[in-house]
């Protein structure tokens, strides 16, 4: 999905006769800035820096990567810039895919979400898909982890949790698990969000290792928050989904 960017309108500068016949330069007129909308997910962009013009197809083909796909989510700054990112429930055979779109995702650019007509912190949920066609690469990035709007190549961009004015957000938090083994823990959450993003109903689908508070720290996590909502063909939608949300140790 590549959305423009908005265009800058140049400096004009005016100058007027005045009566004394003497010329008279006028102060340039300031640069307008381009209104933004009231609510915009985090997109990838176009450009070099995008995810998808980063990402080397050609060095892929020639380490072998064959038919792959793999989910990631990242952090995108007000800037567009990604402060954090991870992969993960990656196809069989997929991990240089993986390795490729972590590489790429330091430094590559989304344009920033925008909610109240003011840029956010928002997390972005992605599937990014190879193929190699005719013995050509096609690559797919999708702004959804939904498997049957992947399928489809619907564009649809999935709710996005935002850190900023009206949102409980704050990010997810490793919970107290009662044990000093320190695990990776894994929890499927389904959500409700309507069009104006808000979370209208939430629930733990499945958790891993279970018993161990992961569940309870995810719905503990998105209570109170408020998403960028859903969009499909360029609108904001009612939407059902379900993602996965990722409980690390600090310093795994």
């Amino acid at each position: 999905m590549r959305l423009g960017t908005f265009c800058m309108i140049g400096l004009l500068l005016t100058a007027e006769l005045a009566s004394s016949q003497t010329v008279k330069i006028a102060s340039p007129s300031p640069t307008p800035t381009p209104a933004l909308p009231e609510l915009r997910p985090a997109l990838l962009g176009p450009g070099p820096d995008s995810l998808i013009n980063k990402i080397d197809t050609a060095d892929l083909i020639k380490k072998g990567q064959k038919d792959a796909a793999v989910m990631f989510s990242c952090l995108v700054a007000p800037t567009g810039d990604v402060v954090r990112s991870a992969t993960y429930r990656g196809t069989r055979g997929s991990e240089l895919l993986e390795q490729e779109v972590l590489k790429r995702l330091v430094k590559a650019k989304f344009i920033p979400a925008i909610h109240n007509h003011q840029p956010v912190i928002a997390v972005f949920y992605g599937t990014a898909t190879f193929a190699v066609v005719n013995g050509k690469p096609r690559l797919r990035i999708f702004s959804n982890q939904q498997l049957e709007e992947v399928k489809k190549e619907n564009d649809f961009i999935d709710p996005q949790p935002y850190v900023g004015p009206g949102s409980k957000f704050t990010g997810v938090h490793y919970p107290d698990t009662g044990t000093t083994v320190r695990l990776t823990g894994v929890v499927e959450l389904a959500l409700e969000v309507d069009a104006a993003g808000n979370l209208k109903n939430m629930k733990v689908v499945t958790e891993e290792p279970p018993y161990l508070g992961f569940g309870q720290a995810a719905l503990s996590d998105f209570n109170g928050a408020k998403f960028i909502p859903a969009f499909s063909n360029g609108k904001p939608v009612d939407s059902k989904v379900t993602i996965p949300v990722y409980y690390k140790p600090s310093g795994s």
